[in-house]
């Protein structure tokens, strides 16, 4: 059907060109459409709306779950409120570490790095793509020293004087002469100005630069995506990092204890209260701790390699910065985390999404104006002569200007096939967004109830330490007086150390969990990146 159309449009314009006053009409009527603007043919893009769970409230950001309401009675240690995202989240933490690590993410990382020259090759091809809405110049020059055929001058002037009248001879003396014709060796001079330019009547141009330029965002938001996920990997490995030094210095206190029960234990043998039994599961006690203690320092040497990745640097670069002893930091007891209708404008992926079905409607706009007649005007003036000290007289100028138009006649139903093809992608990409938005409010919602439960499960194994701290001690009264066994003391010795390292674990989890509620949240460059990343444009 298209086809149709495009060859009913081709009969149109040939009927239009045929004479000089209906020449000079059509090239007066592709002037206006060129000073009036485009026609656009395609489709338009309409902003998506925003769209958020039914216990979310759009107006105004209240969320009717346990996160907002709740959390402020029964979360002990920090609230979610609806104040604006902090634009550097880690800073809540109050550790000057950290945030000297973040702040270098944006300047050392490599993956940044790369998305950014992948960003300059999205804004280069945009430029590229744009420059067709503009008319092309070009200057030219050239000289050419020719040698024609003379034997094809002479049988021109041989056929044209067999068209004389044979009067006195005149024929006979004219082939005569044609015998001894000869071309010169020739020197062309020629210097001229070009210009094309496409009348841009179905927005072919306009939507290809539509479609370059939401590509060009498509990369800003890709980039903007990588540098939140390496700023919360960096928050991630570097409080999974302290916890294990506090359940590092956690075995190393226990491994005293043991180390003195285990003295203790030989004092008693030696004395004859206890049996030989007693020392060797305190023995056996203490190497299952060490092993404990060779397991993490394992861990903890591999997420020291893990930050020094993030910011681009060999392994164990960091080892002397990061060996000091730092205790997990706290979270803040307010934690702004925006409005859930802003969530939208703040996550990258969103924005990436939306770019991207901008970029298939605008495509579509391009393959529909496919099926219309192409008009370029051409033209070009400058000075041709055979002789270099004729170049610069005004009777030696040459010049042409004049339209070419393309018109789809036959094309195999390609033209078609395209315009199907880009049709599927942009409903591809609209149910794209769609599963891009509803991913993001499930990170967000996964992401608030796990720093939630994680504040509960805190406090109950911050409760349970102080309970096993008072148990150890009555066991190691009661052992060191006789009236206990050193069964209950080692039974304690092990559930507090259990215990401890239950709450250092809890420590970081819930710094981390505050970490990856924020990348949920899409992080607090929602604008404006860092003075670091905006260096590396």
């Amino acid at each position: 059907m298209k086809d149709v159309r495009a060859f009913r449009s081709i009969r149109y314009v040939s009927g239009c060109c045929s004479g000089s006053l209906m020449g000079k009409r059509l090239l007066s009527g592709v002037a206006l459409l060129a000073l009036g603007g485009c026609l656009m043919v395609g489709p338009k893009y309409h902003e998506p709306k925003n769209w958020a769970p039914d216990h979310y409230d759009l107006h105004n950001g209240a969320k009717s779950t346990h996160a907002a309401k709740e959390q402020p009675s029964h979360s002990p240690v920090s609230v979610v409120t609806e104040h604006p995202v902090a634009d550097a989240w880690w800073k809540l933490f109050k550790d000057p570490e950290l945030t000297s690590l973040e702040d270098r993410v944006a300047g050392e990382n490599l993956s940044f790095i790369l998305a950014t020259q992948n960003l300059a090759q999205s804004r280069a091809q945009m430029l590229v793509a744009g420059a067709e809405r503009f008319p092309n110049l070009s200057a030219q020059g050239d000289y050419i020293r020719a040698q024609h055929s003379s034997k094809q001058l002479q049988e021109i002037i041989k056929r044209v004087g067999r068209g004389f009248p044979n009067t006195a001879g005149q024929e006979a003396n004219f082939l005569q002469s044609s015998q001894d014709a000869t071309v010169p060796l020739l020197n062309q001079w020629q210097d001229r100005i070009d210009a094309t330019y496409e009348l841009d009547l179905w927005g072919r141009v306009a939507y290809q630069y539509r479609a370059a330029k939401s590509i060009m965002q498509m990369s800003e938001e890709e980039r903007r995506s990588v540098l939140i996920a390496r700023q919360a990997d960096m928050a991630r490995d570097y409080l999974q990092l302290r916890g294990d030094q506090k359940r590092k210095r956690i075995l190393a206190a226990n491994h005293a204890t043991l180390q003195k029960l285990l003295d203790l234990a030989r004092s008693r043998y030696r004395s004859g209260l206890v049996t030989e039994l007693d020392v060797d599961g305190v023995q056996a006690r203490l190497h299952g701790l060490e092993a404990q203690q060779a397991n993490l320092e394992q861990s903890i040497a591999r997420e020291m390699n893990a930050i020094a990745l993030l910011l681009g640097l060999p392994p164990q670069s960091l080892n002397a910065e990061l060996q000091k002893t730092s205790e997990i930091p706290t979270v803040p007891p307010v934690v702004p985390a925006g409005l859930p209708s802003e969530l939208a404008h703040r996550r990258p992926d969103i924005r990436e999404a939306e770019a991207h079905l901008r970029e298939t409607v605008a495509e579509v706009g391009e393959a529909v104006a496919d099926f219309y007649p192409k008009v370029t005007v051409t033209a070009d003036f400058g000075f041709q002569t055979l002789s270099f000290r004729d170049l610069g007289f005004w009777n030696a100028r040459a010049w042409n200007v004049g339209p070419t138009i393309s018109l789809p006649i036959f094309q195999g139903g390609r033209l078609y096939g395209q315009l199907k093809l880009k049709k599927a992608a942009q409903r591809g990409a609209a149910i794209e967004y769609r599963q891009t938005v509803l991913q993001a409010w499930h990170e967000v919602d996964n992401a608030l109830q796990a720093y939630h439960d994680e504040q509960m499960r805190w406090q109950g194994l911050m409760r349970s330490v102080d309970d096993e701290k008072r148990t150890l001690l009555l066991a190691m009264d009661q052992y060191q007086s006789g009236l206990g066994t050193y069964l209950s003391v080692l039974e304690a010795q092990t559930n507090l150390q259990n215990a401890q390292l239950e709450q250092a674990g809890s420590d970081s989890e819930l710094a981390t969990n505050l970490a990856r509620l924020y990348n949920a949240l899409g992080g607090g460059w929602a604008e404006v990146l860092p003075e670091a990343a905006q260096k590396q444009h």
